[in-house]
């Protein structure tokens, strides 16, 4: 009886009792079994009093002082076990009448001979017994049930020893002396007995092995009830366990029991259905019902029993243990949170103001309009509006290679810093006396290749890019000390950027930002395109807060109303909403549960409209001193903060999602490539104009050196001395030999200029016309062409060009 009391008071979550017993026979076995069971369990059983009554010598003085003084004393509990015998029973029930303490806050509960009968008078309104079933049966059917158990194991005793046992256990039940005989060698007999499909089995302590017990609960008008069963070890029980209302479900005045109403919403309240095989909660929960028809009032609906849990049902345990009160919980069915709608309220605040309901927990918002018609306990969670919003997918800007550096540091590095230091090193190299073009150091006159420009900005830009083109260098001091400090300075940038590019390349997440719900993106939300998308839950503070506050907003956002916030949560994920405005504490704690941390809530959970949840009581009422003291300490111990963290916590954060190594994949490198394609493309046109310049405009321009100064500035070349062998000419040699074209060079001057090559099989020697006449070659004719030969050419061409290279006359001359 005791394991299935205590499996009762568990169901409820009544963890602290006290014991009551007299001097009866077996109440020393009954308080011993009684500590057994509650000392080093993890339930946390806590023994308000044991009180043993001696009421043999005065019974009625006996209980009646014991039941005054537990009236008015804190030490004790609405829950008590009660060992006596039948006649006592009825006496401390009659001294419980009398001091106000057999009512329905207080659970009665009767083991042993206590109820033997059932049937007293003047039993408590919430009393509690446990008897094997058929305890309804007619006692001629007990009786029967009884020696049908005893002949089974008097026939398995024959089988086993034959007749010779009847002998050796005869007895005369008339007789004086007859005595109870122990025959533990005989238990064995009755380990195994089953009678019409039920098992009877014994243990070897002479008690059933499975025994099927019923609960029952006594209600005035119509007795004694079955309200649960044990079988094979576990407890079912039916909801509710006792009757705690009247006609049409009106609740009975009591002192120290309480109508808690609440609404289930994560993580504050969740409900769950109750075990299907056991119909119990499980430790972390308490019962809680739903009425099947979604009405208190109805007659004849019977609630369904659900289990709650969660935060605030958390708090309402250890509130019920500091204040001393019990509970009945219920969950909301018309409405939500609560709301004003012509004049009555709904919801929560709706229970409680109608006085279906002594008190309201849950996520109840403390609010101005709520609180003119209920009392409110002290805040024990901070909250006020947020806004979630979906996470971006995370993308990466075409341009992100390029944001290492901001852009004036890429104008000033490639537009202004290379083009001085170019223009700076080509003048200290063009002016060096060592340079190409000042060969003072050999005594030489100017001339040679010279260092252009151009071939400066290819240097420089070979450096900053690890030398990526060919390059010539200069010969100056001045101008090498230039270069290696450009070379430093390369360096210096080029690590700079590695350092700060990985940062760019991962995945860029766009948090939109918002000051408040006064924002413009909320306030004027049609002058975007597209037009934001928000709503919130109706019926509730955060609707109640912007359709009073702004209006228009509130007009525009019902459109977008969600049904719930698990409803939200998905429409933000599939983009049919783009934010959700809610309870920030519901928001965050959302936010942090999330399967792939896929919503947050804006400005890492910033809070606009602060404020709290709160209790919800009657006017005046007098449990809100005792709850606002319990809160306190609840908040001065860390309790709340303990249950925050239980509760409250989650693996996603609002901040940015930590980078963790990970290949890059296209859309990483999409600026680059993108880059490398309008580089390509730029290639292409700058190839079209190359030949257009070469093959096509270089005939066509006049030979100045105006012209020639720009082209070696483009391309680094000079075209001073330099002309090109005609299509023809090239395409039927191997090699490509220059000429040189200059009408005021004698022959001991030309012969100086022409350098022999190794591999060269041809010399081309141009000539220009006189300017009148058009017979002779000029001054070339004194050219000795054995000369030719002796440089080591195998064919010399002499050609005459009457102003135009490629209308020129030409003569081939071979060796020998």
């Amino acid at each position: 009886q005791l394991e299935v009391i205590f499996e009762v008071l568990e169901e409820y979550d009544w963890t602290a009792f006290s014991v009551v017993t007299t001097r009866h026979h077996g109440y020393e076995d009954f308080l011993a079994m009684v500590e057994g069971m509650t000392d080093g369990s993890f339930i946390g059983w806590e023994k308000k009093s044991v009180v043993i009554l001696n009421v043999t010598d005065d019974p009625a003085g006996e209980a009646g002082g014991f039941i005054s003084q537990t009236s008015t004393s804190r030490n004790t509990s609405a829950v008590r076990l009660l060992y006596c015998s039948l006649e006592e029973a009825e006496l401390i029930f009659r001294a419980a009448w009398a001091a106000g303490q057999a009512g329905p806050s207080h659970m009665w509960f009767a083991v042993g001979p206590a109820l033997s009968g059932l049937g007293l008078e003047g039993l408590p309104k919430a009393l509690f017994a446990i008897r094997p079933q058929g305890w309804r049966d007619e006692p001629r059917r007990r009786i029967a049930k009884g020696v049908s158990v005893l002949t089974h194991g008097a026939m398995a005793l024959r089988r086993d020893q034959g007749a010779a046992s009847r002998s050796q256990y005869a007895g005369n039940c008339q007789s004086d002396g007859n005595q109870t005989q122990r025959v533990p060698d005989r238990i064995r007999y009755f380990t195994n007995i089953s009678i019409g499909g039920r098992d009877y089995s014994f243990n070897s302590d002479g008690y059933l092995s499975n025994p099927l017990l019923d609960v029952i609960s006594y209600t005035n008008g119509r007795g004694w009830e079955e309200v649960g069963w044990w079988e094979n070890g576990h407890l079912r029980l039916r909801y509710h366990p006792w009757s705690r209302y009247g006609s049409f479900l009106k609740p009975l005045d009591d002192a120290q029991h309480l109508r808690v109403v609440t609404l289930e919403e994560r993580p504050f309240v969740i409900v769950e259905p109750a075990d299907p095989g056991t119909s119990s909660c499980i430790r972390d929960s308490v019962p809680c019902r739903m009425p099947v028809n979604s009405s208190l009032v109805v007659d004849g609906s019977s609630p369904m029993k659900h289990c709650c849990k969660g935060f605030c049902i958390d708090v309402l345990k250890r509130l019920a243990k500091i204040v001393g009160f019990t509970y009945d919980l219920y969950l909301v069915t018309n409405g939500r949170h609560g709301k004003n709608i012509d004049g009555e309220w709904n919801g929560m605040v709706g229970e409680v103001v109608s006085n279906r309901a002594d008190m309201a927990i849950g996520s109840l918002t403390i609010n101005e309009e709520r609180s003119e018609v209920v009392e409110f306990s002290v805040p024990f969670v901070e909250t006020g509006i947020s806004v979630m919003v979906s996470r971006s997918n995370g993308t990466v800007s075409p341009s992100a290679f390029l944001e290492p550096y901001s852009p004036a540091v890429w104008v000033m590095m490639f537009v202004m810093c290379l083009s001085v230091v170019a223009v700076t090193v080509f003048i200290f190299e063009f002016f060096s006396p060592v340079g190409y073009n000042r060969s003072l150091q050999s005594a030489k006159k100017s001339g040679g290749s010279k260092f252009t420009i151009g071939k400066s900005v290819w240097l420089l830009w070979a450096l900053v890019f690890n030398n990526s083109v060919p390059v010539e260098n200069p010969r100056g001091t001045t101008s090498k000390i230039m270069v290696l400090v450009w070379a430093f300075f390369a360096v210096i940038f080029l690590a700079s950027y590695t350092a700060n590019l990985a940062a760019f390349m991962i995945q860029e997440e766009y948090i939109d930002t918002v000051s408040g719900l006064s924002d413009k993106k909320f306030q004027q939300p049609t002058e975007q395109y597209p037009p934001l998308r928000f709503g919130t839950v109706p019926n509730g503070s955060t609707e109640e807060n912007i359709r009073s506050n702004y209006p228009n907003m509130h007009q525009y956002m019902i459109r977008n109303n969600q049904k719930g916030v698990e409803e939200a949560i998905d429409n933000l994920k599939t983009g049919k909403l783009d934010a959700f405005i809610y309870d920030a504490a519901v928001l965050n704690y959302m936010a942090r549960k999330d399967e792939g941390c896929k919503v947050m809530t804006i400005g890492s959970g910033k809070v606009f409209a602060t404020t709290g949840y709160g209790i919800a009581l009657h006017k005046n009422s007098r449990w809100k001193r005792p709850l606002d003291l319990a809160l306190l300490q609840l908040v001065g111990d860390d309790e709340i903060d303990m249950l925050e963290r239980l509760w409250l916590s989650g693996i996603c954060h609002n901040d940015k999602i930590e980078v963790m190594s990970s290949k890059l994949d296209i859309d990483n490198m999409a600026g680059v490539f993108y880059m490398l394609l309008v580089a390509m493309g730029l290639s292409l046109l700058v190839f079209a104009w190359e030949h257009l310049v070469y093959w096509k405009l270089r005939h066509c321009m006049k030979r100045s050196g105006g012209m020639d100064f720009l082209l070696a500035l483009r391309a680094g070349v000079d075209f001073t001395n330099l002309d090109f062998l005609s299509r023809r000419d090239r395409l039927g040699n191997k090699d490509f030999l220059p000429t040189f074209r200059k009408t005021d060079m004698n022959e001991e001057e030309l012969m100086n200029s022409v350098q022999p090559k190794t591999g060269v099989s041809a010399g081309f020697i141009c000539g220009d016309t006189e300017e009148e006449g058009g017979g002779g070659s000029g001054q070339i004719d004194h050219l000795n062409v054995e000369q030719a030969f002796s440089f080591g050419a195998d064919t010399v061409s002499v050609s005459s060009a009457p102003g135009n290279v490629s209308h020129s006359s030409t003569d081939t001359l071979h060796r020998g």
